[in-house]
């Protein structure tokens, strides 16, 4: 593969990063082709050692979104990264896929839950005073501050839950893969030792 082809299939991969995040990328591996080029090796050598441009892109679009995860820590982000993730294809994920979206789905329904306690409890905090209830206006008031306050607490929990969820996905990404260490920098270092030598 030369390096024409190289570089544009990896551009390709790298549609949807923030263009200043996929031109600095492009121009990292534009640097590794004419480092390679000047130690003495064909287009076709250096493209065999960085890999598949496709894998490649998918490999950086993945680092790129848990980058973005541990700077925001923002629903927005959280996506971004889970998607990055998916977005790698392996088969352990495709096998971890069902399992992810059940848990995904569970949180999703406790924190419309959650959402539902809070607004029943505000309900009956207000209203509860103008209705004939046992125990008189005051404790329809504590009731539903009660409520209010266990939601928010349950709330906090789904938070802290969630953001351990996105924080494990994106560890289990950087366990099995290999992100943003071309396979270049080992060889040019071991081509210039060799040189010294």
């Amino acid at each position: 593969m030369t390096r024409t082809e190289f570089i544009s299939r990896l551009r390709q991969g790298l549609v949807g990063l923030p263009m200043s995040v996929a031109a600095e990328i492009v121009s990292d591996y534009e640097t590794h082709f004419e480092d390679g080029v000047a130690a003495g090796r064909s287009e076709a050598e250096v493209a065999a050692a960085l890999g598949d441009p496709a894998r490649l892109a998918r490999e950086l679009r993945a680092e790129a979104g848990a980058q973005r995860w541990h700077q925001e820590k923002n629903p927005s982000a959280a996506a971004a990264a889970v998607f990055a993730v998916l977005g790698l294809g392996a088969i352990d994920i495709l096998i971890l896929l069902p399992i992810l979206m059940g848990v995904i789905g569970a949180l999703f329904g406790i924190g419309i839950a959650v959402i539902a306690v809070f607004i029943t409890g505000g309900g009956i905090m207000v209203g509860g005073p103008f209705l004939d209830v046992p125990g008189g206006a005051g404790a329809s008031i504590l009731a539903g501050l009660g409520l209010m306050a266990g939601a928010t607490s349950a709330g906090a929990l789904l938070a802290v839950v969630t953001i351990g969820l996105v924080n494990a996905i994106v560890w289990f990404a950087r366990l099995h893969y290999r992100l943003l260490k071309p396979a270049l920098e080992p060889q040019a270092n071991t081509v210039a030792t060799g040189d010294v030598a």
